[in-house]
């Protein structure tokens, strides 16, 4: 048997524990009913209930999961637009996320469609410090995407 305070009481009837509890104004909670004697605790039920929620929350809350942030690019981007948006991938991969790196062609760019496939590349040496390809280049009709990760 176990007090409210954590201290060991030793062993007691059923009838002795219960009318511990009810003097303390608590209730008696059985913890493992297989032991032999079984082993109860002598707690505030409703407070104990608050502390595991709590506890589950928390837990909840550090392992944040992790989500697939997207970045678009066009193939005719300009040097200081290109800047802009690695800073934002890299502030993404800073925090945990994964990056869907996605270049989408206009009209007649998709007769060359190797200019994106070299885009891609040079997004990948800008970004090797940061990050690693999780898989090779795919074409999904317009869009030329790829997933990167943290290393």
């Amino acid at each position: 048997m176990i007090g409210s305070d954590g201290e060991q009481l030793g062993i007691m009837s059923r009838a002795e524990a219960l009318e511990r509890a009810n003097d303390a104004g608590v209730d008696l909670v059985e913890i493992s009913p297989n032991a032999d004697p079984p082993v109860a605790k002598i707690i505030d039920w409703g407070k104990y209930q608050y502390q595991k929620m709590k506890e589950q929350q928390k837990n909840r809350k550090s392992s944040k999961q992790s989500e697939l942030k997207q970045m678009r690019f066009g193939l005719k981007i300009g040097s200081g637009d290109l800047e802009i948006k690695l800073r934002k991938i890299r502030s993404f991969l800073q925090e945990g996320h994964k990056v869907r790196i996605q270049i989408f062609y206009r009209g007649r760019e998709m007769a060359h469609k190797e200019l994106g496939y070299d885009m891609i590349n040079k997004i990948a040496t800008m970004l090797e410090d940061d990050a690693v390809m999780e898989q090779q280049p795919q074409m999904a009709g317009r869009n030329l995407s790829v997933v990167i990760r943290s290393k």
